[in-house]
């Protein structure tokens, strides 16, 4: 057990180390938050009825999920990554946990999310941003918010290990991810969507996410959104983490 422990703190300061010696890596996690937020805020905020809570307090939710949703599948990347570059090849002739390497990409995933939340929040402070969240209602955000974000990254593992490449990777998480976040509550009401789009978005994963983040921020009604959420998190995390690491352990042993 010790063994594995130390074998899980080596790899996941592997995966960190990544993180801050790219610049591309550290440029994205700055970048693409910011330009969502200002992006809905001034181009669409002014053509979107949220009812009595401002744009500005609706939208912040939603940027918040999206970018822990697409920031997660970069475990998939990093494992696809991995096994193409023959990193995977070398570790197996080492005495490591075959379940470590993927355990290092979900835990940088979470570190990487943490970080990116945090300068999304700082702009939307910055722009008007005015939450009512106690303190004890923030560390449910950031509960909620963390336990979405590893489930994805559980799941986004199992597609980085079945993609032949990482274009492959892109295409596959791309077709997952933006469907997911851009048909959901995050950005517009859905209320003012189509009959059976509305359906759609009312009922998946993203939007209970959303709405019950949204909830403990500007409160709105949380209705069972807070349950379902944790509901769907802890049911993709039950599947995909035995899920991904026997397909890891199939594929390493080939």
């Amino acid at each position: 057990m010790n063994h594995t422990l130390t074998d899980y703190r080596v790899l996941i300061q592997r995966s960190l180390r990544h993180i801050f010696r790219e610049r591309d890596q550290l440029l994205s996690l700055f970048m693409q938050p910011i330009m969502f937020m200002l992006l809905f805020r001034y181009v669409f905020g002014g053509a979107i009825n949220t009812g009595g809570v401002s744009y500005i307090n609706f939208l912040v939710a939603g940027i918040l999920v999206q970018t822990a949703s697409f920031g997660a599948t970069t475990t998939a990347f990093s494992v696809t990554s991995d096994l193409q570059k023959g990193i995977v090849d070398r570790l197996k002739s080492l005495p490591i946990a075959s379940s470590g390497l993927l355990v290092g990409h979900v835990f940088a995933d979470l570190v990487r999310n943490i970080i990116s939340a945090a300068v999304m929040l700082a702009v939307a402070f910055a722009i008007g941003f005015r939450p009512t969240a106690s303190v004890s209602e923030w560390f449910l955000i950031l509960g909620v918010l963390l336990l979405w974000t590893l489930a994805l990254s559980w799941l986004s593992a199992i597609l980085g290990i079945y993609a032949k490449s990482v274009e492959a990777v892109q295409w596959l998480t791309f077709m997952i991810i933006f469907p997911l976040t851009f048909a959901s509550a995050a950005f517009v009401p859905t209320e003012s969507m189509p009959k059976y789009l509305r359906i759609f978005a009312e009922h998946q994963p993203v939007t209970q996410v959303i709405e019950a983040l949204r909830s403990l921020m500007v409160g709105t009604p949380m209705g069972n959104h807070a349950l379902a959420a944790i509901i769907w998190s802890v049911g993709i995390i039950i599947v995909s983490v035995p899920t991904a690491i026997y397909l890891f352990k199939n594929k390493v042993s080939k």
